[in-house]
């Protein structure tokens, strides 16, 4: 594992600051005048539990992203949504005191100041499996997160359900995680395969009609295969017809072949379902092999891939975690602070937004409830009503899955392309789900709360 304070590496125990000094001088401040009062737990009142209960005048929290590899860029966006929600939380600022998160006041959480560690998982489950046990015996961090790869979240969230220490999922979109995979100790912000599907199917009738043939080319590992199974259930049941469906590796380079083979299969529509590089990659290859009359799909996309992509763009719809062009209260509160601390050069993606999210989420109900104990946390978080910008939203109990809008955007001609515009937003859908004994939450054992 990697530790991080300005770049350099620091031994285990020291305070970390924020990259490119976030939030800094804040941390230094508090440093003489920690202890919390009255609000901090020095007497608790459960039996211990996890890292419960917290010793001291600081907390810390665990951020588990790839800083390497495939996934490597959406790691270092997930990283500056950390770093800022912890300077927010420690010196106030962004979404603290608004609504949905008034309970926070910037003065830490319970009265301590906020401490973080962070590792690359390299996009491994083995690594992030390693490291969140690092993060728990070493580090004693009280929560955790992180993600970019389903595969990733899932062997985390495994850590936290057998350890009893909360993790917060950030990116992850297997539909597998908040159900055949589900845990009591992890919650799911993100939207996942099975409502992307759903959310697609109204704009993509519109567009090529009520009976298209389509081809889906998928990453062949846990999300994509969930990603795959949901766009053909959703699609064929809708009138559409599956020509063929081509898997490919993760971190595959050359989609010529499997481009080809859904060219010739006579495919009206193509589904791209990749992410990341993976993305960047199929997306630039099939506009220079498919028909211009073919459509395009890139289930879920982002910022990321968009630059990386730009070339490619035009006409290709999907979905995204969330965008700058969404306008709201708290959408502009987060987009605000971000560009703020981080330049407008280094525009919010919806990775950041997850990762800011999902921190204050987590620091919220340790407020309302009172204390760290996990059982009393997670009881708090569970049927929560609330929302991070995008109308309102439930964290469900029956799965931990936030039933909440999905952002269905359209990508623009690289000639109408400006600084972090890369799309239009077509809609946001009023959150899509499904009943807790229906779709993947049908399949959601979440065990035990460990008290």
């Amino acid at each position: 594992m990697r530790l991080e304070s300005g770049g350099a590496a620091v031994d285990r125990r020291s305070l970390l600051q924020f990259a490119g000094g976030v939030g800094a001088a804040g941390l230094a401040g508090l440093a003489g005048c920690q202890g919390g009062g009255s609000r901090a737990e020095n007497t608790p009142e459960h039996p211990p539990l996890g890292n419960y209960p917290v010793e001291g005048d600081t907390v810390t929290f665990g951020f588990n992203v790839p800083q390497s590899g495939t996934y490597a860029a959406e790691g270092r966006d997930e990283l500056r949504g950390y770093e800022l929600a912890v300077a927010h939380l420690n010196e106030g600022g962004g979404w603290v005191g608004q609504r949905s998160f008034d309970v926070l006041s910037g003065d830490g959480v319970l009265g301590k100041t906020v401490e973080y560690v962070t590792a690359d998982t390299e996009t491994k489950p083995d690594v992030a499996t390693t490291n969140a046990e690092e993060m728990i015996e070493q580090d004693d961090v009280i929560m955790f997160s992180g993600g970019s790869s389903s595969s990733v979240a899932i062997a985390q969230q495994k850590v936290a359900q057998a350890r009893k220490v909360p993790y917060m999922c950030c990116l992850t979109h297997s539909n597998d995680t908040t159900g055949s995979d589900c845990v009591r100790y992890s919650f799911r912000e993100m939207f996942n395969a099975y409502m992307t599907a759903q959310a697609l199917i109204p704009a993509l009738k519109e567009r090529f009609g009520r009976d298209a043939e389509y081809v889906q080319i998928y990453a062949d590992y846990n999300w994509g295969q969930t990603m795959e199974s949901s766009i053909r259930d959703f699609f064929t049941s809708s009138g559409w017809v599956e020509l063929t469906s081509i898997p490919t590796r993760l971190g595959t380079t050359d989609y010529e072949e499997p481009l080809k083979q859904a060219r010739d299969a006579g495919a009206e529509v193509v589904f791209l379902d990749h992410y990341g590089l993976d993305a960047a990659n199929s997306l630039t290859t099939a506009q220079e092999i498919l028909p211009d009359e073919v459509g395009i799909v890139v289930p879920l996309y982002n910022r990321i891939v968009a630059q990386n992509a730009s070339t490619a763009l035009d006409g290709v719809v999907g979905t995204v975690a969330w965008d700058t062009s969404v306008s709201s209260a708290l959408s502009n509160a987060f987009k605000n602070a971000f560009t703020a601390e981080y330049g407008n050069a280094q525009r919010p993606s919806g990775v950041a937004h997850l990762a800011y999210a999902q921190t204050l989420q987590f620091a919220a109900a340790v407020e309302r409830a009172g204390t760290f104990y996990p059982p009393a946390v997670i009881r708090e978080l569970e049927d929560h009503e609330y929302s991070v910008g995008l109308g309102s939203q439930t964290m469900r109990s029956c799965d931990h899955q936030a039933q909440r809008g999905v952002p269905v955007v359209e990508g623009l001609p690289e000639s109408e392309q400006s600084l972090g515009r890369f799309y239009d937003l077509l809609s946001v859908t009023k959150a899509v789900g499904y009943d807790c004994d229906g779709g993947p939450a049908a399949e959601c054992e979440l065990g035990d709360y460990g008290d």
